[in-house]
């Protein structure tokens, strides 16, 4: 099922083992999340070129109901992959980054530019975790805990993006 990585003393999830259950194949963004280095943020790219894709056009009140479902079944899939791994909060669990990252998009102007300059934001809150994002991650935990924290990093980067349009970026 698993072999482990002397680097991070974590199990590391085969190909494989993703890929023969749905539920894993999400939680691992699709086989994004087995990307090493930097997992969270092949999965973020991964959610950023599947809402290209799929958002444009859509109702923001169907955004949002879809997005509650995802957080819904985020939190109740990374309970039972991180039970099946042993691990709390595994790097390879990318949906988190997904859903997070879904919202920044909804809710950022909708330009490459400002995509842009919102992936970067959100990829640095979510892998240096200022307070209260540390502290979140420390308290929460199971699968809401998982999707918890990149929410918080969702909130920081929308208030980063609302300045720089408050103070008039052109994006």
């Amino acid at each position: 099922m698993t072999r482990v990585s002397e680097r991070h003393h974590t199990k590391w999830p085969t190909w494989s083992w993703v890929f023969s259950d749905p539920g894993r194949m999400m939680m691992f963004g699709f086989g994004s999340g087995l990307l090493r280095p930097g997992s969270g943020t092949w999965g973020t790219l991964l959610a950023w070129l599947l809402w290209s894709f799929s958002a444009p056009g859509v109702s923001d009140a169907a955004i949002a109901l879809f997005l509650l479902a995802c957080f819904g079944y985020g939190c109740w899939a990374a309970e039972r992959v991180t039970t099946q791994l042993g691990v709390a909060d595994h790097v390879g669990i990318v949906w988190d980054e997904f859903v997070a990252f879904w919202l920044v998009l909804w809710l950022v102007p909708d330009s490459l530019t400002a995509q842009a300059v919102a992936f970067v934001v959100f990829r640095f809150f979510d892998t240096v975790k200022p307070p209260p994002i540390r502290q979140a991650d420390r308290h929460f935990k199971g699968g809401f805990g998982v999707m918890f924290d990149d929410l918080l990093a969702a909130g920081y980067t929308l208030l980063v993006m609302a300045v720089l349009v408050r103070v008039g970026i052109p994006f």
